[in-house]
């Protein structure tokens, strides 16, 4: 027994030990000035970028992320030829959130700009501004500066044409420096022309008391939310867990389990022998499926596998491929390997001996099962696939093969377990049946992204739940014995289990009639289309920062007596749009957050320029800070020592945090106590 937990152990820290560790700082710049000839430069700038990252292009549209630009400070000598150009392999990509088509760079990516010398030497500062984002957290837009100085063998005429110097205070050239500015539609609170109250140049530390860095006191506290975990590796985990504890119950697997135990116990008059066995034929069974998971992931690789989660090609065969998982569930056909590959390998089972043996008696159980896992496995990486993680079939599979391998160690363990079994029977087709109507709904989140990506206007938000709606109404009809399908027994009796699982279905689909009129229905909002897509809604619930600059709302919240929330976010921020929709909404935050804080939301990614450039040593390097989000990113690192949206951070009236900050995640739960601590600790200060 204790061999076997071992094994366990050991699979389970090998496989613990390949998971990254979230990446910040994900990218790796190299920039230079290229001689084409006597007059021609190029300006390039080389990213390397870490896996799980992109980096977005120039040619992102009004309304979304910002779009990569080169920005000139003082040029004299040449001039900008063109715009700047993205090199490389582009990934394009619809996004939900933002309903628009969007291009950006994985693994790495090259920008560059075209420059003409127009007098003998010449001088360039500037920089290019950019924005990255990962799964989980969005980076504000931050800076490369350049600074060049040569000559260039031009002719004297050229010298005429030569264009003004710029001071750091001038008007930007136009056509040469591109100025995003905030596409949202809200009015921006003015900017003061100081960095909390002093000159514009200062040291990092030397600013306004309420500017004072609260890094070591954020990390004093320990609630959990200062590390940003990455809870989507439990998810999956998880998902596949459950997705082996399905397939066990299908009539594949459940009738074989007694068989293969007592196969084990009379092997041997050796009980622990028996066990030992048993042990490794589950290992057999963990080691085959996390080696199907890790084929996924070495034939698609980090790239693809981000591409699949909104390619409209591939979501479109994800989607008929699960209408033909659940069609085969419902008893239309069979999806079966060749007879002769488990044929096969049992009788090269049965002419072996050793751990070998055990291993093919493993792998044949895996071939003849396959009619049952198949749909449940081609499902499960089907989902994690489309995460983009790089590694999230292997963590699948490992959850699926754990489930699928623990009955058949633990009956070895405790064969009496065995009498308590129950029986095979009709029951297990139901089984079948309902894991049917369950892909056939999550199929429909596949062909949704498809529909968005075309703009075919098919599966807009009301005809998404209305399908939802028929299919868990049926699926309540179908356990109520209403429905019958051709491997279903002709008993008409409903079981309690069945009942309650009924109930459950079509309370599910009532609950999702008011969607048709606009709900938020939080159950299903990572599944149905966006409310963009909704024609016609009668919801209004949305929480607004009633400060969009720091200094402002924290005087606000002195004169109000109130505790301050601020909330570093990006109009490019996708999960900041997801944690609006998911948590802020729900009644009890909006009370909290509207009623006992001073809400200061601060746009990391403004690109409205300040009434005067400022500038700040940052680990004793020169920061320039030319924007709105400019300012608010240097405040979000240099006070709080973060750099990612969303960030939540609650403070009292003196700048001091009430509680560990917090960034994404989306349980309700964890969310109102992060907040009612902060003012549980703010009441204790007063």
């Amino acid at each position: 027994m204790k061999k076997c937990f071992s094994l366990l152990f050991l699979l389970a820290a090998i496989f613990c030990q390949v998971l990254p560790a979230q990446n910040l700082e994900p990218f790796k710049w190299a920039h230079e000035l290229k001689k084409l000839s006597d007059a021609d430069y190029e300006l390039v700038f080389t990213a390397t970028i870490a896996p799980g990252w992109h980096l977005y292009s120039t040619d992102i549209p009004d309304g979304g992320p910002v779009r990569t630009t080169f920005n000139v400070d003082a040029i004299s000598g040449m001039e900008l030829v063109g715009d700047l150009e993205a090199r490389g392999k582009l990934v394009n990509v619809y996004e939900d959130v933002f309903g628009m088509e969007l291009s950006f760079f994985e693994g790495s990516g090259q920008f560059v700009q075209k420059l003409r010398a127009t007098a003998p030497e010449y001088h360039i500062e500037g920089y290019l501004n950019y924005m990255s984002c990962n799964d989980e957290n969005c980076l504000p837009p931050t800076n490369v500066e350049i600074s060049y100085d040569g000559t260039a063998k031009v002719a004297a005429a050229a010298s005429k044409a030569e264009a003004p110097a710029l001071k750091a205070e001038d008007e930007p050239v136009k056509n040469d420096v591109v100025i995003d500015k905030s596409k949202s539609g809200e009015a921006v609170a003015s900017v003061p022309d100081t960095l909390g109250g002093k000159t514009a140049s200062v040291e990092a530390g030397e600013a306004g008391s309420d500017w004072t860095p609260v890094i070591d006191e954020l990390a004093a506290y320990e609630s959990g939310h200062g590390e940003q975990f990455d809870m989507s590796w439990l998810y999956i985990f998880v998902a596949g867990f459950v997705g082996g504890l399905l397939a066990l119950v299908t009539p594949c697997v459940w009738p074989i389990i007694p068989m293969t135990v007592s196969f084990f116990l009379k092997r041997s008059q050796d009980k622990r022998k028996g066990i030992r066995d048993a042990c490794i034929y589950g290992v057999s069974i963990i080691v085959i499926y996390e080696a199907l998971g890790l084929i996924v992931t070495s034939i698609f690789g980090a790239s693809a596998l981000n591409e699949l989660s909104t390619n409209a090609i591939f979501n479109i065969f994800f989607f008929l491929l699960l209408v033909v998982f659940a069609a085969s569930f419902f008893g239309a056909f069979e999806i079966t390997l060749p007879s002769s590959w488990s044929n096969k390998v049992d009788s090269k089972a049965e002419s072996t001996t050793g751990m070998f043996s055990i291993f093919l008696m493993a792998f044949t159980l895996t071939l003849v099962s396959f009619s049952c896992t198949g749909p449940i496995i081609g499902f499960l990486l089907v989902e994690v696939s489309t995460t983009g993680n790089i590694i999230a079939p292997a963590i699948g599979m490992f959850g699926f093969a754990l489930a699928l391998a623990l009955p058949f160690t633990l009956f070895a363990m405790f064969p009496s377990w065995l009498k308590s079994m129950p029986k095979s029977g009709g029951w297990m087709n139901s089984v079948k049946v309902v894991l049917g109507f369950l892909e056939l709904a999550l199929s429909l989140k596949f062909l949704s992204v498809a529909d968005l990506a075309y703009g075919w206007g098919l599966l807009d938000r009301e005809t998404f739940l209305a399908l939802w709606i028929a299919i868990f109404g049926l699926l309540g009809l179908y356990l109520l014995g209403k429905i019958k399908f051709p491997h279903d027994d002709d008993d008409n009796k409903v079981g309690v289990i069945r009942f309650f699982l009924a109930t459950i279905s079509i309370a599910f689909a009532i609950y999702m009639i008011p969607g048709l009129w606009g709900a938020p229905l939080k159950a299903v909002s990572a599944f149905s289309p966006p409310m963009n897509t909704q024609d016609f809604s009668l919801y209004e619930n949305e929480v607004k920062a009633a400060y969009l600059d720091y200094d402002e709302g924290m005087a606000a919240a002195r004169r109000t007596g109130k505790p301050v929330m601020i909330d570093f976010t990006g109009f490019g921020c996708v999960n900041c749009r997801k944690m609006e929709a998911a948590v802020w909404t729900d009644d009890r935050v909006r009370d909290m957050m509207t009623d006992d804080y001073v809400l200061i939301g601060l746009y990391v990614d403004d690109r409205t320029p300040l009434p005067k450039k400022e500038e700040v040593m940052e680990n004793g390097k020169r920061v320039v800070l030319r924007t709105v989000g400019d300012k608010w990113s240097y405040l979000q690192r240099h006070k709080f020592g973060a750099n990612a949206q969303p960030f939540y951070v609650l403070l009292d009236n003196e700048g001091r945090p009430l509680n560990s900050s917090y960034s994404y995640d989306e349980d309700i739960d964890k969310y109102i106590h992060f907040l009612e601590t902060g003012l549980r600790n703010y009441e204790k200060r007063k």
